[in-house]
């Protein structure tokens, strides 16, 4: 493609976005230089232009990268076959997905309701805490659970939530990391609360709560005889270099949520997974809380082959083991760089935050590094916090090319403002 024929693409996207989709995308989309992405392998994106960059963003999608070929293979042989059910007779792809999900979830989290999204998986959960008498919801300030209006009523954000009320009545929302304020809560709901949390605070800015915090939240759960759901829609299949974030401490809450990284970065699919006692309540009538399109087969058949990757390269351990290495990187770049204009770097696996004392430094640093062909993520519930969520199939070039051009997207930012500045 000609230098001709690609800016006339481009701006033949632009335009079908401003006229059809989304004028707020198109303007952002400008802002970061207008590149059009048509091609994703691995760890990197390709756009119209021909660049290749380096794709540490996706929000936690691409654990596996893009594109990985036993989830392709898994894919294209359902789509050959069966992509989409009827929905009234009973589809193996679906049982095998169920099977191989429960068997690389807590013990006892074996019944799973399948979805297309994460906000669908905590509107699951929503729904069962509901049936189940569980009314009373609490989540935390700074959680992200989804924008659906039952999962909106728990992301606890008044950007967000004021143009949508009244949302779900019966919400409290209180600090993470706070165990008397949970106390409390729990005991003014009298035993009808519905608890839902996150391991790592993604979307708030890679928030990570003191060690003990998720094992306390259970052992109140059980106390107060509420209903906990621990949100791993962004940290699961291991994202934070675990299985599950609430593996180190050993915690089983009654649902598990999953999405992301559950297609293999080749599908949208996520799940809520449930112990028996709490799914008990959906089994009572199986068309109580359906879907056209839960568990079709080719959704399935990418979760297949997402466990398989994941398991099979451990890609578990390999993020363990690059989170070891990139955090202390970053952070030495990063403080080196700019100083006291970095209030931290935090993380854990593949989960990494960048938190500016200026919010504006960390939307100049977005856009610095997608001009060094580096993808980022913003934070929604942060705008002082850049983040990272590299895939663990990263090799040692990769690795170099992304500390590489973090440094020079770092220094390139230095340089634009002296000590003193900003």
């Amino acid at each position: 493609m000609t230098v001709e024929q690609n800016a006339a693409a481009t701006d033949w996207v632009a335009q079908a976005y401003r006229d059809n989709l989304s004028t707020g995308r198109a303007r952002i989309a400008e802002l970061l230089g207008g590149q059009v992405e048509i091609e994703s392998q691995g760890a990197w994106v390709t756009t119209s232009d021909g660049e290749r960059h380096l794709n540490a963003g996706g929000y936690g999608v691409f654990i596996a990268g893009a594109r990985h070929p036993v989830v392709v293979r898994e894919v294209e042989r359902q789509l050959q076959v069966h992509p989409i059910g009827t929905r009234m007779f009973l589809e193996p792809t679906a049982a095998r997905a169920a099977q191989m999900l429960a068997s690389v979830t807590p013990a006892g989290l074996q019944r799973i309701h399948f979805c297309g999204s994460g906000a669908e998986a905590t509107e699951t959960a929503l729904k069962i805490a509901r049936l189940s008498g569980h009314r009373h919801l609490i989540s935390m300030h700074g959680g992200y659970h989804g924008k659906t209006f039952g999962a909106l009523s728990v992301t606890a954000k008044s950007l967000y939530q004021d143009p949508f009320r009244p949302l779900l009545p019966d919400v409290t929302h209180i600090p993470y990391n706070d165990i008397p304020a949970l106390h409390a809560a729990l005991e003014s709901c009298g035993g009808s609360a519905c608890v839902i949390v996150e391991p790592v605070q993604g979307e708030a800015g890679v928030v990570l709560p003191a060690p003990g915090y998720l094992h306390s939240v259970r052992t109140l759960c059980t106390e107060f005889g509420a209903l906990l759901v621990v949100d791993e829609i962004q940290t699961g299949l291991g994202r934070l270099g675990t299985w599950w974030g609430s593996d180190p401490e050993n915690v089983r809450p009654d649902i598990l949520l999953s999405g992301k990284a559950l297609g293999g970065g080749v599908l949208p699919v996520a799940a809520a997974i449930a112990t028996e006692d709490a799914y008990a309540v959906l089994d009572r009538d199986p068309f109580l809380h359906t879907s056209t399109f839960s568990a079709a087969p080719l959704a399935m058949a990418a979760v297949c082959g997402a466990i398989a990757a994941i398991a099979c390269e451990g890609l578990v351990e390999r993020a363990a083991e690059l989170g070891a290495e990139l955090l202390p990187a970053i952070t030495a770049i990063a403080v080196d760089r700019l100083g006291d204009r970095i209030r931290e770097v935090r993380g854990r696996g593949l989960l990494i935050g960048i938190e500016f004392a200026d919010p504006a430094l960390a939307g100049e640093l977005l856009v610095e590094l997608v001009t060094h062909n580096v993808i980022p993520n913003h934070s929604l519930n942060s705008e002082r916090v850049l983040r990272l969520t590299p895939p663990a199939v990263l090799d040692r070039s990769e690795v170099g090319f992304l500390l590489d051009r973090f440094d020079q997207a770092v220094a390139a930012l230095a340089g634009r403002y002296p000590d003193g500045e900003r």
